[in-house]
């Protein structure tokens, strides 16, 4: 314990004289006159960056009735992917190894066996190869594994190799099993690789990556085929992302010179979804869980593969139009979360079935209180444990003959 009781109190009282200056009402209100008047559309510099899909509305809906509704659909797949996070060892070398599955629901144990892992490397010494492969494939098929060299960048490199090899499992994985799926599938996170795309506006050393280097196009256009292969089919395809940072709303506020007091999108919604706004934090009503109408987005890395960007100049089959991404949002106030729903366009044109994801997404947080069950399943399938992550880490230090880098924190923290 470093900090006595009245360093608490201190700092008990500093915060206190922080919130006298600091006027929530006021910051609702603001917050229901933006949805009321500039969503419809929301124009920023000349581009339309947000406008509903049919009407624009907020939806309240009692959590344990629509927890028991039918779902809507009789099976379900979900995919997600997971790493052992950026390592670099002594050598030189960095790397991340992802590792993607699929789950159904109801159970399809032959699928859930199914994985495919990628592992991207990146080498600090430009004279090094890094050994290219195709896809190796063992346990009778249902496993298979690749190495790809990240392209080399002066800064970044634990980033690049954890977006490259994250994505291109996931979406490798996907395109895969894509024929599978009947009814209905759902990525763990957005329907695009939004980390990969935000680095058109984060560095030009990024944003060069996406224009020039082969492994990042492909991974981008592997994910423009996924849309495709659906579309084609008329199979909906939808994301759900838990943790939404977009901030487009946000700064086309700002932009037009008002003060959007809220850190990012998501929280801008879920104040205009809290179902009890006035009551204090802790005796929030929880009964009812809301959503929103859908939109379509072209801000922030959403509006390149809009009609608004270039898709990276990558070739693409369907009109421009499809490749948008639409998007609801989805309160629960039991937990106080906000979740994020994406399609693309070209799926979600009908209000039929924008309502029908809808009201399953709504209905599968209510009942589990998260993410629908096969993006649970496809997450526990994924996952890599810490215990794995530590032994993944150490054999490949040693297949590379070398040790990984480590840093005081380890030490200090018990970081693995």
């Amino acid at each position: 314990m470093t900090l006595d009781p009245v360093h608490f109190e201190g700092i008990a009282r500093l915060a206190r004289r922080i919130s006298q200056d600091v006027d929530d009402t006021d910051h609702e209100a603001f917050a229901e006159r933006v949805w009321a008047e500039m969503l419809d559309p929301l124009v920023d510099g000349g581009t339309t960056l947000l406008e509903p899909l049919g009407d624009q509305r907020r939806r309240r809906v009692d959590a344990e009735t629509v927890a028991l509704a039918k779902p809507g659909f009789e099976a379900v797949h979900g995919l997600d992917a997971g790493t052992i996070t950026p390592t670099t060892f002594k050598n030189g070398l960095t790397m991340d190894l992802a590792h993607a599955a699929m789950a159904a629901a109801p159970s399809d144990l032959d699928l859930h066996r199914g994985r495919s892992v990628v592992a991207a490397v990146h080498s600090a010494d430009a004279t090094a190869q890094v050994l290219h492969e195709d896809w190796t494939v063992e346990d009778e098929g249902y496993f298979r594994s690749k190495t790809v060299e990240a392209p080399r960048v002066s800064r970044f490199s634990e980033r690049v190799v954890s977006a490259l090899a994250l994505y291109l499992a996931e979406s490798e994985h996907a395109l895969s099993n894509a024929d599978v799926v009947d009814e209905l599938l759902v990525l763990d996170g957005p329907i695009y690789p939004k980390a990969m795309l935000r680095w058109a506006d984060r560095d030009p050393e990024l944003a060069d990556l996406l224009y020039d280097a082969d492994l990042p196009r492909t991974v981008v256009e592997n994910y423009l085929h996924l849309v495709e292969r659906f579309v084609d089919r008329d199979v909906p395809l939808i994301g759900l992302v838990k943790n939404p940072a977009s901030k487009s709303i946000t700064r086309a506020v700002r932009s037009k010179g008002a003060n959007a007091p809220w850190v990012d999108d998501a929280t801008f919604f879920s104040r205009v979804l809290d179902p009890d706004p006035e009551a204090d934090p802790g005796e929030r009503a929880t009964d009812e869980l809301t959503c929103t109408n859908w939109f379509r987005s072209r801000g922030g890395p959403d509006r390149i593969l809009s009609t608004a960007g270039d898709a990276l100049g990558l070739e693409r089959s369907l009109p421009d139009e499809d490749y948008e991404v639409a998007f609801a949002a989805v309160y629960d106030p039991r937990d106080d979360l906000l979740y994020r729903v994406e399609a693309p366009v070209g799926l979600v044109r009908d209000e039929d079935r924008r309502e029908r994801l809808l009201r399953y997404v709504v209905s599968e947080v209510a009942a589990e209180r998260g993410p629908p069950k096969p993006v649970a399943k496809a997450d526990e399938l994924a996952r890599i444990g810490r215990e794995e992550r530590t032994s993944l880490r150490e054999e490949l230090a040693e297949a590379f003959d070398t040790e990984r880098k480590r840093a005081y924190d380890e030490k200090r923290w018990g970081v693995v």
